[in-house]
């Protein structure tokens, strides 16, 4: 008897990119530990070069619930810049695209399903 797959690959596209410079930074959490903003409790980061619409994906991945962050690191300096209140200066989404207004999403509220060959999360970068 064949065993079923239990792992598949899951594709983000990020949309809303304003300036064509730095890099986009995707963060993939197993769980709610870390997220959004600990990149080292993440379960697979990855940057690429920011386009009109960048996308990421990651192979091999377990089935189950995942929250993603996303940054547009507009100068390539590793993080998330913010002013002096705390508000980010670079754009930023989550998995499931909730609307930011005074804090992050929690983990629930941002996950995704993966599952079958192929799962797709689309984000909409926010800037404020």
């Amino acid at each position: 008897m064949a065993q079923a797959n239990t792992r598949g690959s899951l594709r983000i596209v990020v949309d809303g990119i304003r300036q064509q410079q730095g890099q986009v930074c995707v963060s993939l959490f197993a769980g709610s530990q870390g997220f959004p903003d600990r990149g080292d409790r993440a379960a697979r980061a990855q940057c690429v070069p920011a386009g009109k619409r960048t996308a990421v994906t990651f192979e091999n991945i377990a089935f189950g619930n995942y929250a993603i962050a996303v940054y547009h690191d507009r100068n390539g300096n590793g993080k998330l810049d913010r002013n002096f209140l705390g508000i980010p200066t670079e754009g930023f989404g989550f998995s499931r695209n909730p609307v930011i207004r005074t804090g992050a999403p929690k983990f629930n509220e941002a996950a995704v399903f993966v599952a079958g060959t192929e799962t797709i999360a689309q984000i909409q970068l926010q800037y404020f």
